[in-house]
């Protein structure tokens, strides 16, 4: 299923754009906006060679870079431009050395493009992994926390030219710490943080990422190209499930604490035709619920919303009233189900009551 990316160039990037739209659940903000910052940067500097974590020498520094904050303030909010190199010169002059190779802190939307940006312009490898394999909303809901490894020193950059450096006493505190500045920063910021050795990526990584998201964005272009929905694929290669096939009836959506939250009211068509379904989302979408409340799909299990004709991903901040959608369920890196991975990013995570059942499992 997934060919192993060695080099990103320009002809890359619409694959990789739609590919990380797909996997980042509907968050990790617009991908366009990274895609162009990438395209701006591999195509001044060159392209971008693509390394897997266990090529890496273990003293090697290896430093993810992201976007923070609410992915619809970055639809009025547009980047500088060179705020993720200015996070990650920042981090490096604080740690007194420079980084080795660039990381994806999540397989989602502009979070999976801003890192080849930076990767270009300052000319490092990119490492094929990163520390969800899908997005989250929260910076300690990575597997670098699952493996001990501490978010601090971290740096954050903003569009006046404003840096910071946090030391926090944990991955949680620097969650809330950060969000508090993002909030200040305008709702979003661009930050380099988790600085790790090779050793320690190593252990850490979710190995692959950028592979997939590759060959998603292929895949659905390929099938589209020969008149075929892509549904149909992703569903037989990664092992999904369409869960819902319906028109958005209603979206409550808010701005709050850095986040975007709210849901979207579903009613359905199709095989779907007298159902309904309620998706809830923080930057990403977290639950799909039936009519009377009952899970469908539960983080940290992917859920995806597709165009009903063309799969293409909505992400949370474009999903609007009268789309026709899919819903579609992806399940999630096994380390996720673990006890300790359910405990960062399980339902109760984010607040709500319902017991973690994995996609596809019976009630």
């Amino acid at each position: 299923m997934t060919p192993t990316l060695t080099t990103i160039t320009l002809a890359d990037m619409a694959a990789i754009a739609r590919g990380g739209a797909f996997l980042g659940t509907g968050g990790g903000g617009d991908p366009t906006i990274g895609r162009l910052m990438a395209e701006h940067a591999l195509a001044a500097h060159g392209p971008v060679p693509v390394i897997d974590v266990d090529m890496l020498d273990d003293s090697a520094l290896v430093v993810p870079v992201a976007m923070m904050g609410a992915p619809t303030v970055m639809l009025e909010k547009l980047p500088r431009g060179d705020e993720a190199q200015v996070a990650l010169a920042t981090l490096e002059r604080v740690l007194g050395r420079k980084a080795d190779a660039v990381l994806c802190i999540e397989a989602g939307g502009l979070n999976s493009t801003i890192p080849i940006a930076v990767a270009a312009t300052c000319r490092l490898p990119l490492v094929d992994g990163d520390g969800m394999g899908r997005a989250f909303p929260e910076l300690q809901m990575v597997s670098m926390t699952m493996a001990d490894i501490h978010a601090c020193p971290m740096a954050m950059a903003d569009e006046k030219g404003n840096a910071v450096v946090l030391n926090a006493i944990d991955n949680l505190a620097t969650e809330k710490l950060a969000r508090a500045i993002t909030v200040e920063m305008g709702g979003s910021a661009l930050i380099a943080l988790y600085p790790m050795r090779g050793s320690e990526a190593k252990r850490a990584v979710l190995r692959g990422s950028l592979s997939l998201i590759h060959r998603i964005g292929h895949l659905i272009a390929e099938e589209r190209t020969g008149n075929r929905h892509p549904a149909d694929r992703l569903e037989a290669e990664l092992s999904g499930r369409r869960l819902f096939e319906g028109r958005v009836v209603d979206v409550e959506r808010r701005t709050e604490g850095g986040f975007a939250r709210g849901t979207a009211q579903l009613t359905g068509l199709n095989r779907d035709d007298g159902r309904c379904l309620t998706v809830r989302f923080q930057n990403e979408f977290l639950v799909a619920e039936t009519a009377d409340g009952t899970p469908v799909a539960l983080t940290p299990d992917l859920i995806c919303l597709l165009d009903l004709e063309t799969a293409e991903p909505i992400t949370t901040e474009q999903v609007r009233y009268g789309f026709r959608v899919i819903v579609f369920g992806l399940p999630c890196d096994p380390s996720w189900r673990s006890p300790r991975g359910l405990d960062l990013v399980g339902p109760g995570a984010f607040g709500y009551a319902h017991a973690y059942r994995p996609l596809g499992a019976p009630a």
